[in-house]
């Protein structure tokens, strides 16, 4: 079961990130602009960009870094609910378009609080 729960999520992953980059390469939509540049970065750029930043300054840059990688997320997740051939895909996307949302309002929310 746990193995089947894996490769589903594998292939969604998969799937909805050929979905995500077919869409940004077919749109000519500059992600650097759109999000502030953080949505580009890779996974390195964000740690990097973390590296050395200790409390407020780590907390603030985080938050201004998963903000758009959530958002990112949520599109990929809604092109797979509209796209995907599976599924368990369409449902899996459901709950990353809620569970991201959740998390995006909580962080702006700490942005607010924290006065970022």
């Amino acid at each position: 079961m746990n193995y089947s729960l894996n490769k589903i999520s594998l292939i969604a992953t998969a799937a909805v990130t050929a979905v995500s980059l077919t869409a940004c390469a077919s749109s000519g939509t500059n992600h650097m602009q759109r999000a502030g540049g953080h949505l580009s970065m890779s996974m390195d750029d964000m740690m990097d960009e973390l590296e050395g930043k200790t409390g407020d300054d780590f907390d603030r840059a985080f938050i201004e870094m998963m903000i758009p990688h959530h958002e990112g997320a949520i599109e990929m997740a809604q092109a797979a609910r509209q796209s995907a051939g599976h599924q368990e895909i369409k449902d899996m996307a459901e709950d990353i378009i809620s569970a991201q949302q959740s998390e995006i309002d909580m962080m702006k929310g700490w942005q607010r609080e924290w006065g970022y």
